[in-house]
């Protein structure tokens, strides 16, 4: 088993990924499974999960390389892309608990405090529709289609006010002022 040189391009990998070589996938890992189980941390909580899903992500990157095309996303994305959809499940399969923003919005270690707190003021400050629609899809995972079924709203209700909370948020993000 030969060692990938570290600065081949991590498309390069993928491509070796495609061909059968284990030692692509291990170098894969090596540069991303700390950025996969920090996502996996501040969705799930729970380490057992974090780890089986960062797995299974992996899993289905070796199984699915081939499909990589580098004109639709750097490697980097459609790994964290496998690995984000694999916690939504993850979150969708398990049994419905109650959990407030503040449990699933908790900071990592490298987190500015000053950006969370912000963040917190500015989902707060939106409409109560809007503040529940986007804490049901960017917090628990919920789908558009879901979130519909879950609000009674039609779909194209629920897009457009999901886009009409992520337009204020930008805006108050961008220009901060007290909330």
């Amino acid at each position: 088993m030969t060692p990938f040189p570290p600065d081949l391009p991590d498309e390069a990998l993928l491509h070796a990924m495609s061909t059968g070589q284990e030692e692509a996938l291990a170098e894969l890992h090596r540069r991303y499974a700390r950025l996969l189980y920090a996502l996996g941390r501040r969705m799930l909580h729970q380490t057992e999960d974090v780890e089986s899903c960062v797995q299974d992500a992996f899993l289905n990157a070796w199984r699915h390389s081939g499909r990589f095309d580098p004109r639709r996303a750097s490697a980097k994305t459609w790994l964290v892309s496998i690995a984000h959809h694999r916690f939504l499940q993850e979150l969708r399969d398990r049994p419905e608990t109650p959990l407030e923003i503040e449990d699933w919005d908790a900071p990592t270690a490298s987190a500015d405090p000053t950006d969370r707190i912000l963040a917190q003021q500015v989902v707060q400050s939106l409409e109560p529709h809007h503040r529940e629609l986007v804490e049901l899809a960017y917090y628990r995972g919920y789908t558009h289609s879901e979130l519909a079924i879950l609000t009674g709203l039609p779909v194209g209700t629920v897009k457009s006010r999901l886009r009409a909370a992520l337009d204020r948020m930008r805006e108050r993000m961008a220009k901060p002022q007290r909330l």
